[in-house]
């Protein structure tokens, strides 16, 4: 009741504020909201490379660890954090820019109503999904009425939500109830990167420079889920000692955690020549390139990851747990483009005998990236006409 209380609060002081800010004329703006950030660097690459002559801004909520471009035109502010002055202007933006991108999930938007002229651009953060969201989220059935009743309002101010397959493009018609006309099938832009040869070549070589113990080593990048619990209640599931005793001497473990966790406990102290702690590295897309293995779990980093057509095994340790507080699309087994383990030894044993279908992350690549084929960003400028 009493979170209620607040967000009703501070949406009708958002309201109010925007409502004042909409007496004030459009201008050519393209405004980025930003939680993740990834794609939204990929759309102003393009704005810029097919010289846009409008004003860019981007809002980075709590969270975001995207560095934004310091150049002419351009704005940040934070948004929606303790920086009142940033959110005050960053409602500015929101309520004078002819587009707006957004990557997440915003309560903000049920208690707005945008100009007849500006486009909502829904640039959600993930390629593909394996838990439910949205409308399906199963937490809502804890949710109050009035929080179901807002979710609606949030979804349907999105005039178009980018996709970059028809699985995701199904998704997103049920999580957020979206008409089909809604869809933009242009691909995910930050999957641009993955088709861009010459630039991941220099990642990689960056990645070495910065990471010498890299050097001919097999690496393996192990990159959970998040659970909220943790913070309160860490443990790591991998048994680190059992994979340095049978690894050590050809491979290196990339730890890619929440980077609250990675500042709880650090995990390389006892294994220095083994284990590098990357929870605070802020590109995960430079960790997938230099990456030979990937172990996770229900991430959505395998939609991206398979692009490169590398192994992947799954470690689901609390799969029934998960399944019921979180939900999946699909059968998770069958899903997956990688065996499934439940142990440590199992995964020692699928990396040791290769334990890997390479047809079936061929078919999941091709499937989840049916529209992402290196030119994302530059098809969803055009179809959205920003000049």
């Amino acid at each position: 009741m009493a979170r209620e209380l607040v967000i009703s609060i501070y949406l009708a002081l958002f309201k109010a504020v925007f409502n004042l800010f909409k007496f004030f004329p459009l201008k050519n703006k393209v405004t980025f909201v930003m939680s993740f950030g990834d794609n939204s660097l990929f759309v102003y690459e393009e704005l810029i490379k097919q010289k846009y002559s409008g004003d860019i801004v981007f809002l980075k909520s709590k969270g975001s660890r995207i560095d934004i471009p310091v150049g002419r035109g351009i704005k940040q502010h934070y948004f929606e954090t303790y920086h009142f002055i940033d959110t005050f202007l960053s409602i500015y933006h929101l309520a004078t820019s002819k587009f707006i991108f957004l990557d997440n999930y915003y309560g903000f938007l049920s208690a707005i109503k945008f100009k007849d002229e500006v486009k909502c651009i829904q640039l959600w953060h993930a390629a593909g999904a394996i838990k439910q969201f949205g409308i399906y989220d199963p937490s809502n059935n804890s949710r109050s009425e009035k929080a179901i009743v807002r979710f609606y309002k949030v979804y349907s101010q999105f005039h178009k939500i980018v996709v970059g397959s028809e699985n995701m493009a199904k998704i997103f018609s049920e999580a957020f109830n979206a008409n089909k006309n809604k869809i933009l099938r242009t691909g995910i832009p930050r999957t641009d990167l993955f088709f861009d040869q010459n630039r991941t070549e220099k990642i990689k070589e960056n990645m070495l420079r910065s990471f010498p113990m890299l050097k001919n080593k097999r690496k393996i990048l192990y990159a959970p889920t998040y659970r909220e619990a943790e913070l309160k209640l860490f443990s790591l599931e991998l048994d680190l000692q059992k994979l340095y005793d049978k690894f050590s001497d050809d491979t290196v473990l990339l730890l890619r955690l929440h980077p609250a966790i990675g500042e709880l406990k650090k995990f390389d102290a006892d294994f220095s020549d083994f284990v590098i702690d990357c929870s605070a590295y802020p590109n995960i897309n430079d960790l997938l390139f230099v990456s030979d293995y990937l172990i996770t779990d229900y991430s959505s980093i395998p939609f991206e990851y398979a692009l490169l057509e590398k192994p992947m095994i799954f470690y689901p340790y609390d799969l029934e747990a998960y399944k019921s507080e979180r939900g999946f699309w699909e059968d998770y087994a069958e899903f997956v483009p990688g065996p499934v383990a439940f142990s440590t030894e199992e995964i020692i044993e699928i990396i040791e005998q290769d334990l890997i279908d390479y047809e079936k992350i061929k078919r999941f690549k091709d499937e989840w990236n049916q529209y992402s084929n290196g030119n994302s960003s530059e098809k969803l400028i055009r179809a959205l006409s920003i000049k």
